[in-house]
């Protein structure tokens, strides 16, 4: 088991850059293999994937995305984090984070709502 929280504000203004972070109690996100990425849900809607961060700390993202995605880590704190610049209620969303293991084996967070309203 890799237990996985997201934590942040549950509410963003339009314009404004929405900030989150997940942290990893009890593990490392320097485990080798390991990749670390943010997805998120819009309500109705099905899963996107928005990029990743791996053991490295080398990034991918989503292309649609990418000109206003940033991930990034805290190794000392076991956590990594999701900026999204220029936000509009379009991108109003459950929030994940998730794991893939070595194995190929994935664990989720519990996700976290948040909402994009002036």
């Amino acid at each position: 088991q890799v237990p996985l929280q997201e934590s942040g504000p549950g509410l963003v203004k339009p314009s404004q850059t929405l900030s989150l972070t997940c942290t990893v109690p009890g593990g490392s996100i320097t485990t080798t293999y390991y990749a670390w990425s943010w997805i998120r849900q819009p309500p109705g809607k099905g899963l996107e994937w928005m990029g990743v961060i791996a053991y490295d700390g080398s990034t991918y993202y989503s292309p649609s995305l990418k000109s206003r995605t940033s991930i990034s880590r805290d190794t000392s704190k076991n956590q990594f984090s999701l900026q999204l610049s220029s936000v509009t209620p379009e991108d109003t969303a459950v929030y994940y984070c998730r794991v893939v293991t070595a194995a190929g084996v994935y664990y989720w967070g519990k996700g976290t709502l948040v909402t994009v309203s002036s």
